[in-house]
């Protein structure tokens, strides 16, 4: 049976494969394929194909449980749903990729359901969706992450509220009481009280400041951005470091606040250069800038045909662990000195964006993966 006789069949009984069906399911990230329990694969979308890295064509004359890592199960499961025992189910798979692509297999969670429409009696086909658990698990992170921006948000607002009416009144009262006095040992005192003072206030300023200033929004080239923070980092740390550019060129321009988007990048590749202080020491501190375009990417719940993505990954010790999940949150440092704004400020801007910053990290490699919506 060649495709355009296949039983699989959408509305008015047309092959599934060849209407606005398929046109559909190749624009899903999912991975999509229509399968007999004999393992002819009827129908592989373009996701399927983007994974395995190969053409359609060598996708479907394959058996398609040979796909899988101790396929049985799978296989049971596709041949119990075409004979009406179930109308559909799940379970968890391992997808193979060909020789020449990763080397582990992709863990995947599959969805098996009934197709509607006429089919060839024993041969029934079936409708399966992939989804990559890694992508549903960063994805569940995303929208954890924008709760957590919210709630900063919040926390950031009452607590400078809380916080600078009783610093003024602080702070007045210490210079009140500077002109009441003649020792000049206790005017060290109030001196101490009015310098710290003025450090909270710039503080509460530097957690306010991005929720104050509006966006300047205009048409900006990310590499313009990278390279500007990469002149600024070189030129703070002249020897021992190499930023390598790994750029995707072909990026279009896109409307943001380049102000905003060079100070994002810069907190995070001055982080990295800062943590790299002993490989530095040793000539051999690496940060790498790379850019790609991703294809229908979802950020938080929103799916966008296009999105850019920077990451930023350096050769350091990691980020430690036990702040590895909290790295975001206001005044969480790794570093002694560290105000634990950078990051913070980072996600507020990327935010602002409607895109998403994350962070995986172990000895040896740290990543931050920037992803913003392309026009």
């Amino acid at each position: 049976m060649n495709p355009g006789e296949s039983a699989a069949a959408g509305p008015g009984g047309e092959p599934l494969w060849n209407t606005r069906w398929a046109e559909a399911f190749d624009l899903l990230a999912t991975m999509i394929a229509v399968v007999r329990p004999d393992g002819h694969c009827l129908y592989a979308n373009t996701a399927f194909e983007n994974v395995l890295g190969l053409s359609r064509r060598n996708v479907l004359k394959r058996d398609w449980f040979e796909w899988f890592v101790e396929a049985d199960l799978l296989r049971d499961t596709v041949a119990a749903i075409a004979r009406n025992e179930f109308a559909t189910s799940r379970l968890d798979a391992q997808l193979r990729r060909p020789l020449g692509g990763h080397a582990e297999p992709l863990l995947v969670h599959v969805i098996v359901n009934q197709v509607e429409g006429p089919h060839e009696p024993g041969a029934e086909p079936v409708l399966v969706e992939l989804i990559e658990i890694e992508q549903q698990t960063r994805q569940d992170r995303e929208e954890r992450a924008l709760d957590q921006v919210q709630a900063n948000k919040e926390l950031i607002r009452n607590l400078a509220h809380e916080i600078k009416n009783p610093l003024g009144g602080i702070r007045g009262a210490a210079q009140l009481l500077e002109m009441e006095i003649d020792s000049r040992a206790l005017t060290e005192y109030t001196q101490v009280i009015i310098h710290e003072a003025d450090r909270l206030q710039a503080l509460v300023d530097r957690l306010l400041a991005p929720h104050r200033r509006p966006q300047q929004v205009a048409e900006m080239n990310i590499h313009e951005v990278c390279e500007r923070v990469r002149s600024l980092v070189l030129a703070e740390f002249p020897k021992g470091l190499r930023i390598e550019r790994d750029y995707d060129t072909s990026i279009p321009d896109f409307l943001g606040d380049r102000e905003q988007l060079i100070q994002t990048v810069l907190n995070i590749v001055r982080n990295a250069a800062q943590s790299l202080v002993e490989r530095i020491a040793a000539g051999d501190a690496r940060i790498t800038l790379r850019t790609r375009v991703a294809r229908q990417a979802t950020i938080g719940k929103h799916r966008h045909r296009l999105a850019l993505e920077l990451h930023i990954e350096d050769n350091g010790p990691g980020v430690p662990e036990s702040i590895r999940d909290r790295i975001f949150y206001p005044l969480v440092s790794g570093r002694d000195g560290g105000s634990g704004l950078g990051l913070t400020l980072a996600q507020t801007f990327v935010t602002q964006h409607q895109g998403t910053i994350d962070c995986e990290s172990e000895p040896g490699r740290t990543l931050f993966s920037i992803t913003i919506p392309l026009p």
